[in-house]
């Protein structure tokens, strides 16, 4: 029997995925696929909030100034515009389906949302829920994803490959569905759908210290790379400066806010010293931050530097930030008493599968919303709360692209299904967790925060090994989620390299010691790689030996 057809595949559950398939559930047949459970996302983790103009002394304009100033000469203007326009109105529909934004009480009584403000900001535009948006946002939304009759959820789905025209020598290129396993019957299923949209999130886990859960293994980027389509601007690692540093503490971070409302960067004697690398201190951006933790750590040989904001009243602390309170204390570190030690760590992806204004990518059919997509709005460097709400607003651009065209696309073709006829169980499972380290510890050593060229030139070598060794150990075994995710890292630790490599400048969130200074003799560019032609089966090696 030919494997169901949906009218559009979902890849990811977080702000993104769900968001789109809500706004499809009821005139599109929808399915999500989630690697986990659906609300394992980097979305249930983010603490900050939402960047919306919604204060009488703030501006449309002064969020896009703000926004372009921040991502150092590479965002596409009408991409921002395009979203700080859109802010308000994503905030307003989140209200609509229940989201719990923190109030406050005005002095004639009336209760609005509460503004914070974070680094690149000037004015207070961030709407949150407390210290945990991202939980309140992904909870609401699985709550009403749940409840649609009209969304089919395949939870525990690790999405393998993109399946083609092209791969499958069926006319014209265009997305046919996905190879999924289902990793809680062991088994890889066959998804065929007349669109296919990558929400899955970011590549952070390809360094070794992170804020991400998990999850952020770069599939969707990897995934589009091997079907044909373009990546932009993988050397833009967004370093996030403040995560908690404690030998029990994995991947917590510390949120932006926190400096929002006054928290100060001081060193281990208590001096502070963000003054001595930006005018605007600890709400300069993340990249400038992140830089100059990095620079003391290593001229004092120190482990970390602290974040004081015990200088605010206590309970002005415990209702602000309860989640990091609670957090910290089971640390046995009282933030409304002492300094938290922290250390910047892998954060966000600014780059990935580039897309239009529509999130449309190179292959017909198939869509990127979130943060495994380019889309001009970040450039060189990611203003703070402006991811959710990229979210929101690509979700909405695609739906309504996708409503558009969904009248004339056909059914998908019956798809082969999977094979694995000529491969077996592993008996050497010590490679793929050995090599899952060494791509994490090289990245974080010469692919990091600083860079320079021979750096660069040494992990670029370490990765060509390491792929190989890595295609060859896919194309003999069975697929687990530990190789399916190795797979995908390798892709994504060259991507990073190669793009590195060819920028020589420094430029937003990468910073080379060989070229220091931004190169003002040319327009600023981004970094577009573009994949060699895919293959039809029967030629070359596009999955392996034995694969569709």
């Amino acid at each position: 029997m030919p494997s169901p057809a949906y009218d559009v595949l979902i890849i990811g559950s977080g702000a993104a995925g769900l968001s789109l398939a809500l706004r499809l559930a009821g005139r599109a047949r929808v399915a999500v696929l989630s690697k986990t459970a659906l609300s394992e996302t980097n979305t249930l983790y983010a603490q900050g909030g939402i960047s919306a103009v919604l204060d009488a002394q703030d501006s449309l304009e002064s969020h896009i100034q703000d926004t372009l100033a921040v991502g150092a000469g590479l965002c596409d203007p009408e991409v921002v515009q395009l979203v700080v326009s859109q802010g308000k109105a994503c905030i307003d529909w989140l209200l609509e389906r229940g989201v719990p934004f923190t109030e406050v009480e005005s002095e004639n009584g009336v209760h609005q949302l509460h503004l914070t403000r974070e680094g690149g900001h000037t004015h207070r535009r961030i709407v949150h829920a407390a210290d945990a948006t991202g939980r309140a946002v992904e909870t609401s939304l699985e709550q009403h994803a749940r409840a649609h009759p009209d969304i089919a959820l395949f939870e525990y789905h690790n999405a393998i490959d993109l399946i083609t025209a092209r791969k499958l020598r069926l006319g014209e290129q265009r997305v046919l569905g996905v190879y999924a396993l289902d990793s809680r019957q062991q088994r890889v299923k066959t998804f065929r759908a007349r669109f296919v949209v990558l929400a899955s999130g970011g590549a952070s886990k390809v360094y070794l210290y992170t804020s991400n859960p998990d999850i952020a293994t770069g599939d969707g980027i990897a995934m589009a790379w091997r079907a044909g389509a373009r990546i932009a601007n993988m050397e833009f690692i967004q370093f996030h400066p403040t995560c908690l540093f404690h030998p029990h503490a994995r991947s917590f971070l510390i949120s932006e806010a926190v400096r929002g409302e006054g928290g100060r960067l001081l060193l281990p004697d208590g001096s502070p010293f963000m003054h001595r690398f930006d005018p605007r201190g600890e709400l300069a951006p993340r990249d400038i931050v992140a830089r100059a933790i990095d620079h003391e750590m290593k001229r004092l040989g120190i482990d970390c530097v602290y974040l004081d904001i015990s200088h605010q009243p206590a309970e002005f602390i415990k209702s602000h930030f309860p989640t990091i309170y609670a957090r910290c204390l089971e640390f046995n570190i009282d933030i409304t008493r002492q300094p938290i030690p922290v250390v910047p760590a892998a954060h966000y992806t600014c780059g990935g599968v580039l897309t239009d204004r529509h999130a449309r990518t190179d292959i017909p059919g198939l869509y990127a919303i979130g943060e495994v997509a380019c889309t001009g709005l970040h450039g060189a460097n990611r203003m703070a709360s402006n991811s959710l709400l990229e979210c929101l607003v690509f979700a909405k651009q695609a739906a309504e692209d996708i409503l558009r065209q969904l009248p004339g696309c056909p059914d998908p073709p019956t798809l082969p299904e999977w094979d694995e006829s000529q491969v077996t169980d592993s008996d050497e499972e010590v490679v793929v967790s050995h090599n899952w380290d060494e791509i994490r510890r090289f990245m974080w050593d010469y692919v990091g925060i600083v860079r320079t060229d021979k750096r660069l030139q040494r992990a670029l070598r370490r990765v060509e090994l390491l792929k190989q060794e890595i295609a060859e150990y896919y194309g003999n075994f069975r697929v687990t989620n530990d190789l399916l995710e190795l797979r995908n890292l390798v892709i994504v630790a060259e991507l990073i390299i190669r793009s590195a490599l060819a920028r020589k400048e420094s430029r937003g969130l990468h910073f080379t010691l060989d070229y220091p200074a931004p190169d003002e003799s040319q327009p600023p560019r981004n970094t577009v790689l573009s994949p060699e032609p895919v293959p039809p089966s029967g030629q070359g090696q596009p999955s392996s030996p034995c694969r569709p």
